[in-house]
């Protein structure tokens, strides 16, 4: 066996202390306590699913930003797998909130991670773990807007129920893609499917407004972020038209604005794509509009807010 958590300082103190505590297969148990064998099929073959989600503080205690709909889709993707996941939503929703409170927590990441035990052969292991842990983790990308390239890196989109989940080891481009954008000097990158047109970023939903409408990728090669729901949600709710299509970097370039979308990057302003500038200021910008929106929407949703003692 051996650690799961590496024990360097720097990780340590950035997501978890002495006094972490985590879940895993039903148990409350210290952070630095949690282990699983090196032989385990999700390590060596990314056979494994996983999700995220935050929770807000608000006057309440905190809330979970749609949390059962992350559960869900944590759910779903495991039936996709084959893999038989021993908890339903709802539970893992229970679980996630009693998580923040054993750790004080109230602003948080989340990261339920379904994991399989020792199998070296390609059959599916049978031997299904549940891991869950918080911490406090600042939003991805930062706030001011970010500039990006268009990586050589593709999104794979022929396979269209692996698109659609949340497996581990379909993030092998994503961290490619993002090393690569960094090593040139931007900040993140974009990745284009196999023809060619806009997919998403290595962890988050492209979205571009140009003459007061929004314009995103179909999910033919992009993930159907919870997050990206949520602004075609508010975008309805201001008559602000959403269109699902085809995007060429070319289009984007002519873009009044545009932003990633996700759980971890919330709504991230892009200043420019490959040096091309976008033409309106970001607070000009009908998505500005929604990010205040959001803002505000993530305290409180469809579930009570936890009040923690």
């Amino acid at each position: 066996m051996a650690f799961f958590f590496k024990t360097c300082d720097n990780w340590t103190a950035m997501y978890f202390s002495t006094d972490s505590t985590v879940f895993l297969d039903g148990n409350w148990i210290h952070a630095s306590e949690a282990n699983v064998t090196l032989y385990s099929q999700t390590l060596h073959y990314g056979f494994g699913v996983f999700d995220g989600m935050r929770s807000y503080k608000n006057a309440d205690g905190c809330n979970i930003f749609k949390a059962r709909e992350h559960f869900a889709r944590l759910s779903d993707s495991c039936r996709q797998l084959g893999i038989q996941l021993s908890y339903t939503p709802e539970e893992l929703v229970e679980i996630a909130y009693q998580l923040l409170t054993k750790n004080h927590l109230y602003t948080a990441y989340i990261r339920p991670l379904v994991f399989l035990g020792p199998n070296m052969e390609l059959n599916s292991e049978s031997s299904v773990h549940v891991f869950m842990a918080a911490w406090p983790w600042k939003k991805y990308l930062g706030y001011e807007p970010i500039n990006i390239m268009v990586s050589q890196y593709q999104k794979q989109g022929d396979n269209h129920s692996s698109i659609n989940a949340k497996i581990v080891g379909n993030y092998a481009p994503a961290i490619l893609a993002t090393n690569q954008a960094r090593k040139l000097g931007y900040d993140e990158a974009l990745l284009l499917d196999e023809n060619g047109c806009i997919a998403e970023g290595p962890a988050a939903n492209f979205f571009y407004e140009k003459d007061d409408i929004l314009y995103t990728p179909t999910t033919r090669c992009a993930l159907p972020g919870i997050t990206r729901k949520t602004i075609f949600d508010l975008a309805a709710q201001w008559d602000i038209p959403v269109v699902e299509k085809d995007i060429t970097v070319e289009e984007a370039y002519k873009a009044d604005y545009a932003f990633f979308t996700g759980t971890a990057s919330e709504i991230t302003p892009i200043g420019s794509i490959n040096g091309e500038r976008m033409k309106k200021s970001w607070e000009d910008s009908h998505a500005y509009s929604l990010y205040m929106m959001y803002r505000q929407q993530v305290m409180y949703d469809e579930f009570q807010g936890l009040t923690i003692v």
